[in-house]
């Protein structure tokens, strides 16, 4: 039988390739700093509301205890600067070639989660891991993408940033006093998302104040991406506190496959044999993953 965790993950994956798309046409308009607040600014309040409502239901909605706080604020930050690296990424190198070294990621959060939460993963695992990590280098070898860049370096940056997000923000949920896996999530992503909000725009204010106007008169394009976000994060979170952080990571590496279908089809990058081969190595990664887990 299949876990919960697993469709809250392929969804997770599906809407964050949506939104990484989104983010790419928006930064354009707004600047990459906008960019990236706007997921955070117009998805804070639908995160408060939720857990507003979970309140008034009689749910076990808990108070954040400073280390909860403490794991929410380092979650917060790092997955800012993940997103920072991935959309300059992208900017300059490429959608696909930026995504593509971001998803390096898994295997950093095998080891963190193993050092950290001291949750390793077993030997079906690592497989999952190394074939996902083996269609990554497979896919990064066409052309451009096998030499040293720009692009290269902030995708890797940006994996590392989001495997250090993805210990922290299962560190905070589980640093919660009480609630079920629905209201621990709830929780921590209206406390992750209402810090990063201040944080990035104070910093934005401070740095670049045009994109804080722009980004709060763009209007629905900004709306979007932070209900997209909201939605895709509460399921990463939700995935997190249901799963192990590496399980969940490596499933997640299904989201490469859906970025690249939205190259093809959104921004006309038709997927080469390479590409092709590289799919079909992260679906078997997420297929030995599961067999592995017994479902």
């Amino acid at each position: 039988m299949i876990g919960l965790w697993v469709p809250v993950t392929l969804g997770a994956a599906g809407l964050q390739a949506v939104r990484t798309a989104q983010q790419k046409r928006l930064t354009a308009t707004i600047g990459q700093g906008g960019a990236n607040w706007s997921r955070y600014l117009f998805g804070a309040p639908p995160a408060l509301l939720l857990v507003a409502g979970l309140a008034l239901a009689g749910g076990a909605v808990a108070v954040p205890p400073p280390l909860a706080v403490l794991y929410g604020l380092i979650g917060g930050v790092a997955q800012i600067l993940a997103t920072a690296c991935l959309i300059h990424g992208f900017t300059i190198g490429g959608f696909a070639v930026a995504t593509t070294y971001s998803k390096t990621e898994p295997i950093q959060v095998a080891l963190l989660a193993t050092l950290v939460l001291s949750e390793p993963l077993n030997g079906s695992g690592w497989l999952a891991v190394g074939l996902g990590f083996l269609g990554v280098v497979i896919l990064g070898a066409r052309g451009g993408l096998a030499r040293p860049g720009p692009a290269m370096a902030y995708g890797l940056a940006s994996g590392f940033f989001f495997a250090v997000a993805s210990v922290a923000i299962r560190a905070c949920a589980l640093a919660l006093p009480a609630g079920d896996a629905f209201e621990r999530a709830a929780v921590t992503l209206a406390l992750i998302t209402a810090l990063q909000t201040v944080l990035l725009g104070l910093w934005l204010a401070w740095r670049h104040p045009l994109s804080v106007r722009a980004t709060l008169t763009v209007g629905w394009p900004a709306w979007s991406i932070g209900l997209m976000s909201v939605t895709g994060s509460f399921a990463w979170f939700w995935a997190m506190t249901l799963e192990p952080v590496a399980h969940v990571r490596a499933l997640g590496q299904a989201e490469l496959v859906f970025t690249l279908v939205l190259s093809h089809r959104a921004f006309r990058e038709a997927p080469s044999r390479r590409e092709l081969l590289a799919m079909g190595l992260i679906v078997a990664s997420v297929l030995a993953l599961l067999l592995g887990l017994g479902g």
